[in-house]
């Protein structure tokens, strides 16, 4: 703690020996490791070449402890610049390994997640400026010299660490995405089953039909959350048959329609010409990545154009879809909002216009908002006021526990959808609607 703090005490402290070297080396190395293995995830294979650029600066160390002690005539000071350095570099791996961990288990306040980097450059040139600076202080060297030392043990260390990101001690090694034969040529049928799939309504009643939208593979919860609310809709919500989803993930790609402009188009086509415009209305739910006007669709290898609010909106309008209920979940999807409003449809999303929305990891089932929303307030409450009014504040107990920003779900109702929505929520909630046998209605003319 004395050295991390530039202190002579760690001079004064330190009774250097073989075995003392040894054994930090061994606990150094082990600890960088850990780092390094935490880092990697579960993906990562061990780099042997990564030991090899660890090992080089406490032999560094070991030679400027060599030269410091014939200068000096102290044959004591030879091992004390690498035992300090392995010492404190040992604690310090130690502690970014906590930092991982945290971050992995999703505990870490999302604050620190843009500063890591420069964090852990700091700490990683520090644990040798410092045993610069000490050594420097203890033998009274002149300040130019001082000086001169420290700048150039600073361009060394920062230009070291950027040229050996590519060596870890646990590497991962990069695959370039693949997009089988039998994929690309199955895709056209899968899409079309899935079309043919989608139902008429029947006559003179109101009809739900879900559309499900995952658009980036990268990732597995999307995929997940996009399957999950669409079985939720198909078993509790009676859009069995009137129910469609698009999903960008490589688990998926010979079973299930990509996601793309062009698939969502002929989806919102189809389901148009199925249903009864007068009285059917649409669920869209769409979840992925997202920057402000942009909802992301990746499928690497594919190139695939992106969804802005402008294209969305027209697609929704040439399928001739009247009545809407859409819910984009993803960073600054508020953006859609405006374009998307009319006076036939409800739009909800997960964050505001300029704002992100959090919960994306391959270990997750759902984004938070999707949770919120659909895994606990659809399931709670018989209207979609309530169950966002509900959502929103929990997300907002979620983000605040984790020291996100706030994300504020943003929800906006047209004139016509507030007197169309009570008749389709009794269509969706039918057992919430059913009055008790022995309820009698009220009449103006009751006495």
């Amino acid at each position: 703690m004395w050295l991390f703090f530039g202190s002579r005490r760690s001079l004064q402290i330190v009774r250097p020996s073989i075995l003392q070297l040894i054994f930090w080396g061994i606990l150094g190395g082990l600890a960088n490791t850990l780092f390094s293995w935490l880092s990697a995830g579960e993906t990562g294979d061990f780099n042997p070449q990564g030991l090899v650029s660890y090992a080089l600066w406490p032999f560094i160390a070991l030679i400027v402890g060599i030269f410091l002690s014939q200068r000096v005539n102290n044959p004591r000071l030879m091992l004390v610049p690498a035992l300090l350095w392995l010492v404190l570099d040992t604690h310090i791996a130690l502690l970014q390994s906590l930092i991982q961990y945290l971050g992995m288990i999703d505990v870490l306040p999302y604050v620190f997640y843009d500063y890591l980097p420069l964090i852990f450059m700091v700490l990683f040139v520090w644990q040798s400026l410092a045993v610069v600076w000490v050594f420097s202080r203890e033998l009274k060297w002149p300040w130019w010299e001082r000086a001169l030392i420290v700048l150039a043990t600073l361009f060394t260390l920062v230009v070291w660490q950027m040229s050996v990101k590519s060596q870890p001690i646990w590497k991962v090694e990069e695959v370039p995405p693949t997009f089988s034969e039998e994929a690309f040529y199955a895709q056209s049928k899968i899409l079309n089953q899935a079309l043919e799939k989608i139902q008429y309504g029947e006559f003179a009643q109101s009809h739900w039909y879900f559309l499900g939208v995952a658009g980036a593979s990268y990732q597995d919860v999307f995929m997940s959350e996009v399957e999950r609310i669409r079985e939720q809709f198909d078993t509790r919500f009676g859009t069995f048959g009137r129910s469609m989803i698009l999903v960008n993930n490589p688990m998926t790609r010979n079973v299930t329609p990509i996601a793309s402009r062009t698939s969502m188009e002929l989806a919102l086509r189809r389901i148009g010409q199925q249903m009864n415009p007068e009285s059917d209305v649409l669920f869209l739910y769409m979840t992925s990545h997202g920057l402000p006007n942009q909802f992301e669709m990746e499928n690497a290898p594919l190139e695939l154009q992106q969804v802005d609010p402008k294209w969305l909106r027209d697609a929704l309008d040439k399928s001739g879809i009247r009545w809407r209920v859409i819910v984009i979940s993803a960073c600054y999807s508020g953006s859609f909002v405006s374009a998307l409003q009319n006076d036939n449809t409800l739009v909800i999303t997960a964050s505001a216009a300029d704002r992100a929305s959090f919960g994306c990891s391959n270990e997750a089932d759902y984004t938070y908002f999707g949770r919120a929303f659909f895994d606990q307030a659809m399931r709670e409450n018989n209207s979609f006021a309530e169950a966002f009014a509900q959502a929103k504040l929990t997300v907002a107990k979620w983000e605040q526990a984790q020291g996100f920003e706030p994300s504020e779900p943003q929800w906006s109702m047209g004139k016509n959808m507030q007197l169309m929505l009570p008749q389709l929520e009794q269509r969706l909630f039918p057992q919430a609607m059913v009055a008790q046998p022995n309820e009698m209605p009220l009449t103006l003319d009751s006495p």
